[in-house]
């Protein structure tokens, strides 16, 4: 909730609720940040982690932020459910908005159930899109069905499932950061597909020209998205109400919810109540 303003603010008020991203700086004046795409200005400030600035918000009650980084919170929208869409969410509705993986009929598979697969198969469904999750782990089928709504499920690691998808989805959407071959994935795609990474994993891909070359297939990546896609993400899960699986915890768990996230013991993210378990001076 927005408790201060500077007198030449104009986008809140006090007393508005809103969001901060992953974003909290930029140029202004590039030709990113001049087409609403100021996570890719080389002069962009990270929120949390960043390398060349300190800044603050991640573990703390308030922060200070410009206004323009600020997201304006759909009314009756969940905080605690609609706050990891800030990450996790527009990282996968970016790319699919810019590569056009949006359109009601299209079939589209979406590789890892987990932080930043969920919410992208929520995403998909609720534009009309036939999705199919691909995962290693065969005992996340019944979730990626019945909560949900996906439509099929394939198990990565089965040959015979994986050739049963050979050439009939439109795009896939990776998530998953753990290494994994990609020609497999490559082979779902039909004629003129797309296959988009967002997961980063540690290792560079094998990727042979031929898979791509025969069937004009192409692979490309995507990393969150601008301020004014962004807000537009965000009302747009409020108005299908969408939001993360969370699990809420306080603050004097912290330490326990990183191991269990190391454990990957979480369905899907675990949010801070920091307003009622954050005890200040």
């Amino acid at each position: 909730m927005v408790t201060e303003v500077g007198s030449k603010v104009k986008k809140v008020k006090v007393g508005d609720h809103v969001g901060v991203g992953c974003i909290v700086g930029c140029c202004h004046s590039c030709n990113q940040c001049g087409a609403n795409q100021e996570q890719y200005c080389s002069k962009m400030v990270h929120t949390y982690n960043d390398s060349s600035v300190v800044t603050y918000g991640g573990y703390s009650d308030h922060m200070v932020a410009n206004e323009h980084f600020i997201i304006s919170w759909p009314k009756d929208y969940p905080l605690d459910g609609g706050a990891p869409l800030l990450c996790a969410g527009i990282t996968v509705y970016s790319p699919i908005r810019y590569y056009g993986l949006d359109k009601p009929g299209m079939h589209v598979g979406v590789v890892g159930l987990g932080g930043l697969g969920h919410v992208a198969v929520k995403f998909l469904k609720a534009l009309g899109v036939k999705v199919t999750v691909i995962s290693t782990s065969p005992k996340k089928k019944e979730e990626a069905i019945n909560t949900f709504g996906a439509d099929s499920f394939l198990v990565s690691r089965d040959q015979a499932q994986m050739q049963s998808g050979v050439g009939s989805m439109d795009g896939i959407i990776d998530t998953v950061s753990a290494d994994h071959p990609l020609v497999p994935l490559i082979s779902l795609l039909k004629a003129n597909g797309k296959l988009v990474l967002v997961g980063a994993p540690t290792k560079p891909y094998e990727l042979p020209a031929f898979p791509l070359l025969f069937g004009r297939k192409m692979v490309g990546g995507s990393f969150i998205g601008g301020i004014k896609e962004t807000q537009e993400m965000i009302e747009f899960a409020a108005k299908h109400n969408i939001t993360a699986a969370i699990e809420l915890i306080p603050i004097e768990y912290i330490n326990t919810a990183m191991e269990r996230l190391a454990k990957a013991d979480v369905r899907y993210r675990f949010v801070i109540d920091i307003g009622n378990t954050l005890k200040t001076a």
